[in-house]
């Protein structure tokens, strides 16, 4: 199944899935995720297909993420049904995705965030070039890291899971690598004779050949190099434990900690807060389970302010002002952050689907 801005063709023994809306960075709509979907279950089948890979179109962006400001305009509307749409079968998306039997491959060159994250770090080849930078910004958009973020960000080295969660700050591929976040790192001048491999690799080892025959070393890791830090101030129990500490460092001399602090004390502290449990509640669960309770929290998302406020300050007027509500940490208690995450009406909750 094709559909606007997602081309799903055979090329050789592989699906390939080619998002193709440049102009808007690749950011997902509803039936680009449902032409996905349906790609992956007919390839799945298919004995031809060996592999899938799924790349964007343009040079700038593997995918940005989810059209989030289209969802703000749906809700705006009243149009509550077809916003949480998007996002349950976004999520069934993230789970095929995990669940493939086959080789699936993210050619993640360009900006790969939120949405983006979720159609490619759940696959099981990952590749990274030098103009690859992943992020989960949500938290300045008042809302959280999801597309299964709270499986996945529990799960990295030291405490590199809340300070990605929280800080949205950019990965590189030097760290994709040191992260797990990549597989490989494949400079963007070999990635031809990469598609042209993969096009005629039918097994798991052919794509492994092809993959190790044109990946090479993918340089700095900078933020590994800081994990130290990164550990002391984020490996705490409580997010104003967290805060605490980035006080004490940057009074200690530590200008990272000061800039890093005063950038977590913009985003939307709901989403702070709620991001932080989320991610404490991850590292049990499996990813259906995460992606389970993510859609809990998409629904009580869409119902309060923060998100389209976020959405609106960062992504529409771009005044870089949103007006959070509660405006700051103090005001956000732990019982109304709890209450995200209490279960949704009978009918109403994710499940995987057929």
């Amino acid at each position: 199944m094709t559909a606007e801005h997602l081309r799903a063709e055979r090329r050789g023994r592989a699906g390939w899935l080619t998002l193709s809306r440049p102009d808007r960075l690749n950011a997902l709509t509803l039936p680009m995720v449902r032409a996905m979907t349906a790609a992956l279950r007919g390839w799945e089948a298919d004995p031809a297909v060996g592999l899938v890979v799924t790349e964007g179109e343009g040079g700038r962006a593997f995918c940005a993420g989810g059209d989030v400001r289209a969802v703000c305009r749906l809700r705006e509307a009243g149009l509550a049904p077809e916003t949480r749409a998007f996002f349950l079968e976004e999520y069934r998306l993230n789970l095929a995705i995990h669940r493939f039997p086959k080789p699936y491959l993210a050619l993640m060159d360009g900006v790969t965030m939120g949405g983006g994250v979720g159609i490619s770090v759940h696959g099981f080849h990952r590749v990274a070039t030098e103009a690859t930078r992943i992020a989960m910004p949500e938290t300045g958009i008042g809302f959280f890291p999801d597309v299964g973020a709270s499986y996945l960000l529990p799960r990295l080295p030291a405490a590199f899971g809340p300070f990605l969660g929280l800080t949205g700050a950019a990965v590189g591929p030097g760290d994709a690598l040191a992260l797990g976040l990549a597989t490989h790192f494949v400079p963007r001048d070999r990635l031809p004779r990469l598609r042209e491999a993969l096009a005629h690799a039918g097994t798991r080892a052919e794509v492994g050949q092809a993959l190790e025959g044109l990946s090479g070393p993918a340089g700095p890791a900078p933020l590994w190099d800081r994990r130290a830090e990164i550990e002391r101030a984020f490996g705490q129990r409580r997010l104003d434990e967290v805060l605490e500490e980035l006080a004490l460092m940057a009074r200690e001399g530590s200008d990272w900690a000061r800039r890093t602090r005063e950038d977590l004390l913009r985003k939307s502290p709901t989403g702070l807060k709620v991001t932080w449990e989320a991610l404490r509640r991850g590292r049990s669960l499996d990813l259906a389970s995460c992606l389970a309770m993510e859609y809990r929290l998409v629904c009580r998302f869409l119902a309060a302010r923060d998100f389209c406020e976020g959405v609106r300050a960062v992504l529409e007027d771009r005044d870089g002002r949103p007006r959070w509500d509660p405006p700051d940490l103090e005001r956000v208690s732990d019982e109304a952050a709890a209450a995200f995450f209490e279960p949704l009406p009978p009918g109403e909750e994710w499940s995987p689907g057929p």
